[in-house]
Formats: C-alpha cells, sequence, structure tokens
C-alpha cells in the first residue's frame, strides 16, 4: 500500500473523531487481569511439578509471585502516566522508539492470542471429559467459545468486562471454598501433605528440576500485566491501573498458594504433574459430588474468563498499531456505535480459531508464555530508560514504584532463567520462534517503518528527556 492511500485512510478514519470510551473503573480493572490470568490456577502451574516435583512447584509459585510482583509495580508507574490503549506497546513507542514497540505489541498480541487459544482448547477438552461421550470431539465447543467471545468484545468493553468481573468471581470464590471444605488447618483430616511430600520426594530431580519447572510456573499468573491495555477505556487511569492491578496481583498470590496447599495434599506429584485439571480433581479426591461439580464449572468459567480477557487485550494491541501506521490504518477503525476497536477484533477472530484447531495444546502454553517473557525482559529495560530520561520531579505519576531499580534488576535475571527453563523443554520451538521475531523485526525495519509517523504518535505532554 502506497503511503499516499495510507494518509487518506488515516483522515478517513480518524477524521469523524470517534474513539474508544472511558467506562471502566477499578473493578474492571482488576477484572480484566484476574480474568485472564485465573485459569492457570486450574490447569497449567501443575505441570511444573513434572519438570521437578511438587516442592518445585511451590518454590517457582513464589520465586514467579516476585517476577510478577516486580512487572505488576513497574507496569503500574509507567502505564498510570502514559495512559493509551496498547499498555506496553504505547509505553515503548514513547520511551524506546518503533521498532522495539512494534516488536512489543506482536509479543502482546501473540501471547494473548495463543493464551485465549489454549482457554478454548481446554474448555473444550473439560466438556468433552465430563460428557464421556465416545466420538464426542472439542472442536465444536471450541469454535463456539471463540466466536461468541468475539462477538460479546465487539459489541462493548462495559459489557465485557462486566461479565468477565461475575465469572472470575465465582471462579475464584470455588478455590476459597475448597480450601475451607477440606478442613486445611488439620492436616491428616483430609488433607495429606506430610505424606506425599516427604524429604525423598520433595525435589525427585534435584535445583535443575526447579528451574526446569519456572517454565509452568509462570501460568500461576501469567497475563496480570494485560490490565493496561485497557488504559485509554478507564476513567482514572491514574488511579484506576495501579490500584487493579496491585489488587489483582495480590488476589493471583493467594489464590496460587491456597491452590497448590490443596492440590499437593490430595495427590502424589507423579499424577499432578500431568493432570489437566488440578483444582477438579481435588474437587474428586475430596469425595464430595458438590464440590466436583462446583470445580468443573469454575475450570469453565476461568477458561472463559481468560479467553475473553485475551480477545480484549489482543485487539488493543493489533488497533493500535493500526492507529500509529505500523501496519495499515484500517484495523484502527472504532465503531461507531459500541465504540470499538471492531476490525481488530473481527481480523483476528479466524487467526485464533486456526490455530485452535491445528496447534497443540503444549505448544499453544509455550508460544504464549515465550512471548509473554519477551515483553517482560523488555519492561526491566523500559523502567531503567523512564527513569533515566524522565526523573521523579520532571513528570507527574499516579503511581511510582518502590525500592527502584531493585525491582527491574529481580525481573531481568528471573526472565533470563526462564529462558533457560523453556530452553530445557522447548528448545527447538524457542529458537524457531525467535527466527520468527527476529524476520519480522526486518520486514518492518526494511518494508512498514517508511509509512510511520513518529511526530504523531507521541501524544503525552512531557518536557524533552533529560540528555537529549
Amino acid at each position: 500500500m502506497t503511503a499516499a492511500v495510507e494518509t487518506a485512510q488515516t483522515t478517513t478514519i480518524h477524521g469523524d473523531r470517534v474513539s474508544l470510551l472511558r467506562v471502566l473503573g477499578p473493578a474492571h480493572v482488576w477484572a480484566l487481569g484476574v480474568g485472564i490470568v485465573l485459569v492457570g490456577e486450574f490447569t497449567g502451574w501443575n505441570f511444573a511439578a513434572d519438570k521437578g516435583g511438587a516442592l518445585a512447584a511451590l518454590i517457582v509459585c513464589w520465586v514467579v509471585g516476585l517476577l510478577y510482583t516486580s512487572v505488576a509495580m513497574i507496569d503500574s508507574e509507567v502505564t498510570s502516566t502514559v495512559a493509551a490503549a496498547g499498555g506496553q506497546y504505547a509505553q515503548a513507542k514513547h520511551i524506546v522508539g518503533p521498532l522495539m514497540a512494534f516488536n512489543v505489541a506482536l509479543f502482546l498480541v501473540f501471547a494473548y492470542t495463543m493464551l485465549e487459544v489454549s482457554d478454548a482448547i481446554l474448555l473444550g477438552d473439560t466438556i468433552v471429559s465430563k460428557a464421556g461421550v465416545e466420538g464426542l470431539t472439542h472442536n465444536s465447543f471450541i469454535a463456539a467459545t471463540i466466536v461468541v467471545l468475539a462477538w460479546l468484545n465487539y459489541r462493548g468493553v462495559l459489557m465485557t468486562l462486566n461479565v468477565n468481573f461475575v465469572i472470575t468471581a465465582i471462579a475464584y470464590v470455588s478455590i476459597v471454598i475448597l480450601f475451607f471444605s477440606v478442613s486445611p488447618w488439620t492436616q491428616g483430616a483430609v488433607l495429606k501433605l506430610n505424606e506425599l511430600v516427604t524429604p525423598e520426594n520433595a525435589l525427585p530431580y534435584g535445583w535443575i528440576g526447579v528451574i526446569a519447572a519456572f517454565q509452568f510456573g509462570i501460568w500461576y499468573y501469567l497475563g496480570i500485566e494485560g490490565t493496561t491495555q485497557a488504559a485509554e477505556e478507564v476513567r482514572s487511569p491514574a488511579r484506576s491501573l495501579p490500584y487493579g492491578t496491585m489488587a489483582g496481583m495480590i488476589t493471583l498470590l493467594i489464590a496460587a498458594a491456597m491452590t497448590w496447599y490443596v492440590c499437593a495434599s490430595l495427590m502424589p506429584w507423579e499424577y499432578l504433574g500431568i493432570t489437566y485439571y488440578p483444582l477438579w480433581d481435588a474437587g474428586k479426591l475430596t469425595g464430595s459430588p458438590l464440590l466436583e461439580n462446583l470445580l468443573f464449572i469454575a475450570t469453565l468459567l476461568a477458561a472463559l474468563a481468560s479467553a475473553n480477557g485475551c480477545i480484549n487485550d489482543a485487539a488493543r494491541a493489533w488497533f493500535s498499531l493500526g492507529r500509529d501506521r505500523y501496519l495499515p490504518s484500517w484495523f484502527s477503525a472504532v465503531h461507531p456505535k459500541y465504540r470499538t476497536p471492531y476490525r481488530s477484533i473481527l481480523f483476528l477472530l479466524p487467526i485464533a480459531l486456526a490455530f485452535a484447531f491445528i496447534a497443540d495444546l503444549n505448544q499453544a502454553i509455550t508460544f504464549s508464555i515465550l512471548s509473554g517473557v519477551l515483553q517482560y525482559t523488555f519492561m526491566s529495560i523500559n523502567i531503567m530508560m523512564f527513569r533515566k530520561k524522565w526523573p521523579l520531579d520532571t513528570i507527574r505519576r499516579g503511581y511510582t514504584h518502590p525500592f527502584h531499580p531493585l525491582p527491574a534488576i529481580v525481573l531481568f535475571c528471573l526472565c533470563v532463567v526462564t529462558f533457560f527453563a523453556i530452553f530445557l523443554g522447548f528448545g527447538s520451538q524457542l529458537i524457531a520462534m525467535t527466527i520468527f521475531y527476529f524476520l519480522i523485526s526486518l520486514w518492518f525495519h526494511f518494508y512498514r517503518y517508511k509509512f510511520v509517523r513518529r511526530g504523531d504518535q507521541f501524544t503525552m505532554p512531557w518536557p524533552k528527556p533529560q540528555g537529549y
């Protein structure tokens, strides 16, 4: 497409000044972040036990929790200042530059799209497993999930996140009910942690198993940074984004600890590490049909909430690329009635369906995790540059994270460990994805960059960076 056509399209799309609606509050931010992540408590995290044992799954629960606490603190500071759709992409374009911003947006789109795919597969497999009907496949359930949730996102962000708040809250409450139903304060009554996690089998593969477990320990919290994608649709970003994000992180730390304690106390690590339904299985093992059915329903709701939030976030990142002409500006259209980035939602719909039908669940999960860790690595660099270019006394921030630069250093080091863990389990896929991102960067640099208007994309009224 020529630059002239691009310019004409941009004028047409933005000439009527249709914009996203600012209708969200802290509860919606919480629902977006926790809704995307909570499915990781219902499945995914437990594969860390297969890599290193039950104790390794607990160690990475807290160490990866430190990684994501750093993510939440850093993200809250920058996003409360750069309140624009696209989240980390908007941060990158203001602080680093176009090439980094383009890559960060791709990391976001693929992380959320592949997580959406994983959620849809999980939901379909869970229904098929519960039905027990011979010949029943998950394909129809996968298609229905993705299409219906895309339609919901098409119709409006407020309705989308109101739904997410309700189903996320129900799924979370189910974990709390399970926890208090098994007498957690009385080991031996229902829970058998002392028998199942002994000195002999606590770390069956030693400390290298703990390192390998990092890959799936990410699932305890993967996606909490998605709260920033709604920045342009939040009524008071400087207040709502930090509150919603940090409250979400605290919520997830509690849920992760309860989930590990119950599951590791009810099933041996050899089984815990291979089941796709750790919390549903925990409900079965209590012997209570009520708990079993509750955790089955909660597993479905958690998968729905996650896929719903992922569609929202992936579309915002894609929409932002179009608005800044990193991609054709056709994608930046906002629906005149529903005020949603409807073309981005519709464009990503068949991509998600295609991956859902051809991808293996483990591959989809790994693709999502790797894309997420790539953007976390960027965030550790981003905050260092942000503080250097615009010190605390130069621009007003809605939130200032403490202990700088320690969180950035911790985040970077733990991302390096996670990359090594992914290499141990999925080395060939890691290399293939790295090559893919490298090639797409070359395409952007040599072809697409000429369409970008750097001056137009800087929307923040900041002073000139120090040292420039």
